[in-house]
């Protein structure tokens, strides 16, 4: 936390809301929650500050800030934390708990390897309702190169999870609700967030959630 606040990663509020965050999501997840939330925190802080130049002059609003603040950590945190919660007052299902803990982590990674990274390195852009060619940085717009990205990125989380308890159908569930976690943020950033509806950190938790309950529904 005080690494963070003196990095310039964290808003001291955001670094109080991030330890609250770990200590929920280690207190449930044991190894697999503490790293996964580790592995997002530095693959977004380094795709958020990877080629900062191009992404200001794409974004009207310009860059988005590297110092996060208390509502992005809860929006991207907030469901790993309440799974976490959930883990330690129902033992008997801590394992379904501990994939969907997974399952939000991996969306949150997808979302935003997905939209910092295909930025870059997107070729064709497409609104993700209407599958017309749009422009790059808007909201709901999507890319291929973008949605590999953000594959990958889920794929590291559901690595991490298979570390611990092995690799077989879980890798891929979590795989599958991180990146329909990444859809539905696309989804809604273009139905809903762009006619100004709803912000963007609650875009960001519904994405996490939505991944959630694909890994409930598929467990």
């Amino acid at each position: 936390m005080i690494l963070s606040v003196k990095a310039g990663k964290l808003t001291i509020p955001a670094a109080l809301t991030g330890g609250f965050t770990g200590f929920a999501v280690y207190a449930g997840g044991g190894l697999i929650g503490f790293l996964s939330l580790v592995a997002f925190f530095v693959l977004g802080v380094l795709a958020t500050a990877h080629k900062k130049s191009i992404k200001a002059s794409i974004r009207a609003a310009g860059p988005h800030s590297e110092k996060r603040n208390a509502g992005q950590v809860l929006a991207n945190g907030g469901v790993a934390a309440l799974c976490g919660i959930l883990a330690v007052m129902d033992e008997a299902n801590e394992q379904l708990y501990v994939l969907m803990l997974a399952a939000s982590l991996a969306s949150a990674t997808a979302d935003t390897l997905s939209s910092e990274l295909g930025m870059v390195y997107g070729r064709k852009f497409y609104n993700v309702l209407s599958f017309r060619k749009d422009r790059q940085g808007m909201d709901g717009v999507v890319s291929i190169e973008g949605t590999l990205l953000g594959i990958a990125g889920a794929a590291i989380i559901a690595a991490i999870y298979s570390l611990f308890v092995g690799f077989g159908n879980h890798f891929w569930l979590i795989v599958l609700a991180g990146t329909v976690g990444n859809l539905a943020d696309s989804v809604l950033g273009a139905a809903l967030e762009r006619r100004r509806f709803i912000g963007n950190d609650f875009v960001n938790f519904l994405n996490t959630l939505a991944a959630a309950l694909v890994a409930l529904l598929l467990y």
